[in-house]
This record gives structure tokens, sequence and C-alpha cells, in this order.
């Protein structure tokens, strides 16, 4: 049986990352300099789901706890930068609830620390069965997923604005399910370098507008069970407006953000490399509500453009496509001390 590659390539976020901290690559400079990808720990892109949400960024000494769940829902088969007809991808469908919990701690105004515990919900629906006779499954998988844990400087200025990140993917994750390939897998098998940064500037201190940019780079550094997942480079910029008042001194903040995500192919005899990697661009409109040490985050982020490496025909590899959402839903809850 053979599963897609996760979204065959999809689902992550510039500033802060899922109510998680600093952990990206400080400048667009140094996300150059690894551009052959950044990657979260998910064949299906769930390093997407990684970058945006400046406003949620921790600023100040102390610590933020975070409830995550982060949706996609794949079901259109994609090849190049368009469109394939369904019947030419043996996987038909991959929706997933990325859940988590996650910790981030600022010792002082230099250094801090992110951990995160991620647990998924996966949906699969495939075709095994053979030509002229299709049999449609249906699977469904939930388990831990694959740890991260990471360190961040932030003393480059007395407010905290400017960040850089290096830590761990731990291979903590379920890789072994058996109707699930190892692209499709909720873990990946294998550990991981992250490297992460971001800046935080104002563009009016009267008007309330603030800019940001924020990217994160993965690169696996081994391979597990004859698969490496392909390197992903997430990264996103916008503008967030924080001069709405809510009752009692609560606060309400909107954000415009781009996301761009480039993964490469994946590797090993238990991967489809032809199927796997792909080039995108999102479009994030979102909203953050801060009552008193609590804020409540939920963003929509919407495909502007997906390019999806795939097989030059299904009779070269008895399948072609990646599976694609047209868009992507966030939503963190977090709380400050």
């Amino acid at each position: 049986m053979k599963l897609s590659t996760c979204e065959r390539g999809l689902t992550t976020r510039l500033i802060y990352i899922s109510g998680g901290r600093r952990t990206r690559l400080l400048s667009l400079a140094m996300l150059s300099a690894f551009m052959p990808g950044f990657a979260l720990a998910c064949a299906c892109g769930c390093g997407v789901f990684d970058v945006g949400t400046a406003a949620m960024i921790l600023t100040h000494p102390g610590g933020m706890l975070y409830l995550e769940d982060d949706y996609q829902d794949q079901d259109q088969n994609w090849v190049g930068s368009h469109a394939a007809p369904a019947a030419n991808n043996t996987d038909k469908e991959i929706e997933t609830h990325f859940g988590g919990i996650g910790f981030d701690y600022n010792f002082n105004r230099d250094w801090g620390v992110s951990v995160k515990l991620p647990y998924w919900f996966r949906t699969f629906r495939t075709d095994i069965g053979v030509p002229g006779a299709p049999d449609v499954q249906t699977y469904r998988h939930d388990a831990l997923g694959d740890r991260r844990v990471l360190g961040t400087y932030t003393g480059f200025s007395p407010d905290m604005s400017t960040g850089l990140s290096v830590g761990m993917k731990l291979p903590t994750g379920d890789w072994t399910y058996p109707n699930f390939d190892r692209d499709t897998s909720i873990g990946t098998g294998t550990t991981d370098l992250l490297l992460g940064g971001y800046h935080l500037g104002t563009v009016s201190v009267e008007n309330h507008l603030k800019w940001f940019v924020e990217a994160l780079f993965q690169r696996a550094f081994d391979s597990r069970g004859g698969y490496r997942p392909g390197n992903e480079t997430d990264a996103a910029a916008g503008l967030l407006y924080d001069g709405f008042q809510l009752a009692n001194n609560n606060r309400l903040t909107a954000l415009l953000q781009v996301i761009g995500s480039d993964r490469r192919h994946d590797s090993g005899v238990n991967a489809d490399p032809p199927n796997s990697g792909y080039h995108r661009l999102l479009l994030s409109p979102g909203l953050e509500a801060d009552v008193g040490k609590w804020k409540f985050y939920g963003d929509a982020e919407f495909r502007v453009y997906h390019y999806a490496n795939a097989a030059p025909s299904v009779a070269m590899e008895g399948t072609q496509g990646q599976l694609v959402a047209p868009v992507l839903l966030k939503f963190i809850v977090s709380y400050s001390f």
C-alpha cells in the first residue's frame, strides 16, 4: 500500500509560533543561508503552524503555558501549481488536528527556553485496491508527536524584540502505525536540528501599529527505518494593530501576515521522493484577545500559491501528486505568569 506524503506535501508561521516562542531563525539573512529547508517534524508540512502569531511572543522575563489546536483537511490532489485528477493519487484525504501543550520561559532578558509536546489526531483515506477495482479504506490514529526543545537568546536589545533560537526535535512521535506510510506517520522517527529567529518592530507608537518577521528551519540529523524527511523552511512577515480596547483594560489585536514554506524531497527506501516536497505561499488574517494574563488567538491561513512536486506520470510511480488543503486553521489559548 502506498500512502501519500502527508499533504502529499502541505501544511506553519513567522514571528511566534503557536504560543511557542522565539523558536525561529533570526533574520532573513540566516534564512537564506539555510534555504534548503526549514522543517518542523512532519512530512505534511505542519511546520507552517510554528511561524506567525507575532502577538503571542514573550517580551519580558517570566513564563507562558499554552494549549494549541491546528487543523487542516488535505483533500485536493495537486501536481505542480495546479489541481490534478483525484484518480491519479491513491491517497484521497488526510485530515489532522495538530494538538499540543507548550511551555515558554524567559529566565531573564537574555535567555529563555521553549518546550512543546504535541498530540495529533489523524484520519487517512487511501485506495488499496488495484486498477479497475478501487478499494478506499479509512484509518484513524491518534498518538504523541515529536517533542521539541529550544533555547533562545533575546539579549540583542533591551526590549527583547529580537531573538535567536537553536534546539532539537526529538523522535518521540509514533512512526510505526501499520496503516500509515512513513510520510504520513505522526512521528518521523528522526532527530532534527531546529534553528529559528524573529524580530518585532514598531511602525507607529501612537497608532499602535507594529511589524514582524520570523522564520524556522528544520533538518534531520539521520534517517530511521529507511526514511528521512526533507528539510523544510517556514517563514512569515506581517503587520499587527493592538489599538482596540476591550472592557476592564483588556485588548484586541488584529494581524495580517504572509507565510511561505519550502520543503525539499524526502529520501530513503520507504520514502516517495518524486511525490514529496513543495513550495507555497499563504495569506493569514488573525485576531488575539488579551484578557488579564490570558490570551486567545486564532487565524485562518489561505492558500495563495502552491507548487507540489509530483511523479512524471501515474504509470511510473503508481500514484501522482500530493494532497493539499485550501485553508489551515490555528487556535491558541495561553496563560502568562
